[in-house]
């Protein structure tokens, strides 16, 4: 045989056997590295030492004014945090502004002032998430929604507000 073709017969020989050589030795590398694959969930190697946060929620009923605003307003915890949001639709046809008060142990508030757009979509405004001083039902959180200094209160919007019983 020529050396010529003999060359030729090795390149296309190691070619072939090449990839199949590297697929059945298995991944290259540290043998400590993580598999970019997630680990399935029944699998109790899987398991976090650490229970994961959850967002619980105190709300209060859903309101609405005559005046075409509705709002429910709520105490959120997460972990060591706490704090109020209020969620709205504004279908007044005006501009309104809201107060929005977290009110916790010990005579602590937060307030946020939010305005609120015109709109048909719900809409959200919260303060800020502030350390706990307590439980979650040491909190309240209310919501005031009025349409300028001197249209008045429109709504309140309360987080442990007891819905209106039928009579």
């Amino acid at each position: 045989m020529q050396p010529r073709l003999v060359m030729l017969l090795g390149v296309a020989a190691v070619t072939v056997l090449l990839p199949l050589a590297g697929a059945s030795a298995g991944p290259v590398g540290d043998g400590d590295a993580k598999s970019p694959l997630p680990t399935p969930t029944n699998d109790p190697s899987n398991a976090s030492s650490e229970p994961r946060a959850e967002t619980t929620s105190r709300c209060g009923p859903e309101l609405s004014s005559p005046d075409g605003i509705e709002a429910q307003t709520c105490v959120l915890t997460l972990g060591r945090d706490t704090w109020a949001r209020t969620y709205y639709r504004n279908a007044t046809g005006d501009e309104l502004t809201a107060v929005l008060t977290l009110m916790g142990p010990g005579g602590r508030t937060v307030q946020m002032h939010c305005e609120v757009e015109v709109g048909d979509e719900p809409a959200a405004c919260e303060t800020p998430r502030e350390r706990s001083a307590g439980g979650a039902a040491a909190y309240s959180a209310v919501a005031e929604y009025a349409a300028g200094e001197t249209d008045g209160l429109l709504l309140r919007s309360g987080s442990n507000s007891a819905p209106l019983q039928d009579s």
